[in-house]
């Protein structure tokens, strides 16, 4: 089992310790770690900082986790991915999703229906562009050139790299199935390994849809990594995030994380969390969550504990765990993702 960590989310661009970011992915790539992942969500984009990285480290995996579709054109997409994987000498991976509702209407001001289809869109025109093909394409969504217009069909002028991976951060099971049809690898969100059909069962669909088996798909996921006998004291601080997702991740109507979790044998506990949250309850959500989904989400308690946690993802399937880990300080972090990482091997 692969080992990945992530930066960049919603907080990255207000606080100012960059260079504490830089040193974290250093540090990792010293330790081992696989993959570095760089999400943005309203802060700082994805791109940027892996740049950025890729000039610090030599030897780990840098991905996009994710690049929100919406918030570019499938052809600036590839160019900023083959950018990406001339900076970093070919250790660059793809990652797409379509965001949410909030941020694709919100932040962008582009209609967010029909999110599988664009996305699959999207992977099309990418794989093209990074064969080096002129770019003609005739879809629901995109269609190039423009009709009518002065553009004719092009083709990148860049190195082209048609092996380069994509992968697809999916939570619905239409988008579920695509990954398993079209990707290279799923980033997966709210899983647990005790039900993990409820996103693996769709992506082994889609990957036998077009003759290929769930064990060519890199899955990966994962959650925090704490360390303590005291496992109130754990679970406490991580059932605001999770109350947080249930709730505010996406609209009243449309919250894919949500809607997995419901899947996932959490439904009462989703519904309840979520009307909770949208009525401005924050606490008496973050209360309602019960320890065992954040037992079953994280990596949580003592080294037996996390080992046997890191032991039901691989045997579940995931064949990359993201560890997120806890600690007040660079230092602490490192500490508790070096000894995950021990534990990781010793599987």
């Amino acid at each position: 089992m692969r080992t990945a960590i992530g930066i960049g989310g919603p907080a990255y661009g207000r606080d100012r310790k960059w260079e504490d970011v830089v040193t974290f992915v250093v540090e990792a790539e010293r330790l081992g770690v696989d993959f570095a992942w760089s999400a943005e969500a309203w802060g700082m984009d994805a791109a940027t900082s892996l740049a950025f990285v890729a000039a610090r480290t030599s030897k780990i995996t840098l991905g996009s986790g994710i690049m929100q579709i919406s918030a570019r054109v499938p052809a600036m997409t590839a160019m900023t991915a083959l950018s990406l994987a001339t900076m970093s000498n070919g250790r660059f991976v793809l990652g797409l999703g379509t965001s949410g509702p909030q941020v694709v209407e919100g932040l962008h001001g582009v209609p967010f229906a029909h999110g599988a289809g664009r996305l699959r869109e999207n992977v099309d025109i990418i794989r093209r562009a990074v064969r080096g093909e002129r770019l003609e394409y005739e879809g629901r969504h995109f269609r190039l050139p423009l009709p009518g217009g002065e553009g004719k069909a092009l083709r990148l002028s860049h190195e082209y790299r048609p092996e380069l991976p994509i992968y697809l951060a999916t939570l619905a099971p239409r988008g579920l199935r695509l990954t398993g049809e079209v990707a290279d690898g799923w980033l997966g969100a709210s899983f647990t390994p005790e039900h993990a059909s409820a996103h693996l069962d769709a992506i082994a669909e889609g990957a036998g849809s077009t003759g290929r088996e769930l064990a060519d798909l890199d899955l990966q996921a994962g959650g925090a990594v704490a360390f303590g006998d005291d496992i109130d004291r754990l679970l406490a601080p991580r059932k605001k995030g999770l109350a947080f997702t249930l709730g505010a991740m996406g609209s009243a109507r449309t919250n894919f994380y949500n809607d997995s979790f419901k899947r996932g044998g959490f439904e009462d506990v989703a519904v309840e969390v979520q009307k909770l949250w949208l009525d401005g309850r924050h606490d008496d959500a973050t209360a309602r969550v019960p320890d065992e989904m954040v037992l079953q989400t994280n990596f949580l308690g003592t080294d037996d504990m996390v080992r046997d946690r890191l032991r039901a993802h691989r045997d579940a399937g995931i064949t990359t765990v993201r560890l997120m880990p806890d600690g007040a300080t660079l230092d602490e972090k490192l500490t508790t993702l070096g000894r995950a990482l021990d534990l990781v091997r010793s599987l």
